[in-house]
């Protein structure tokens, strides 16, 4: 029984394995080819992992933990480095294939421009308290000059 689990593991694991590389090998940019070996692959080689793990902890005195702690490794790294890679392009302006949604687009401009709205009129209420304040204070100055 337990040889049929190690097989499931190792043919899954290849054909992750597998699945990520083509996807490396066939897509067109960069930020499509990220998730070949961030999603597939990373699963595919942590199967084979953990079944070299059990195998050689079942078949052997010694429990294997050198693969389980490549794993651990291996599934903490793989999406740090690629949202990294992402990063850096993303700095770099590198282009992309996928189009930008249009909806999305003309709501952040709109928002920003419901957003300048608001400032310039609170800029303008601010400037109308303040020359109100200043006549005020004019004319009260006036007041006591007169009654002085």
């Amino acid at each position: 029984m337990l040889e049929y689990f190690l097989s499931f593991l190792i043919l899954t694991g290849a054909l992750l394995t597998f699945i990520g590389s083509l996807g490396l090998v066939r897509l067109k940019d960069l930020y499509t080819r990220l998730h070949g070996p961030t999603k597939a692959t990373t699963l595919g080689v942590g199967s084979l992992l953990i079944a070299s793990s059990i195998y050689f902890s079942t078949y052997t005195e010694s429990v294997s933990l050198h693969e389980v702690l490549i794993t651990l490794f291996l599934f903490i790294t793989a999406p740090v480095s690629a949202h990294l890679l992402a990063k850096a392009a993303l700095h770099l302006n590198l282009h992309s294939i996928a189009k930008t949604p249009e909806n999305d687009t003309e709501a952040e401009s709109d928002t920003a421009d419901a957003i300048e709205k608001e400032n310039s009129a609170d800029s303008t209420e601010n400037a109308k308290s303040a020359e109100s304040a200043r006549k005020l204070s004019e004319n009260s100055d006036r007041s006591e000059g007169e009654a002085g």
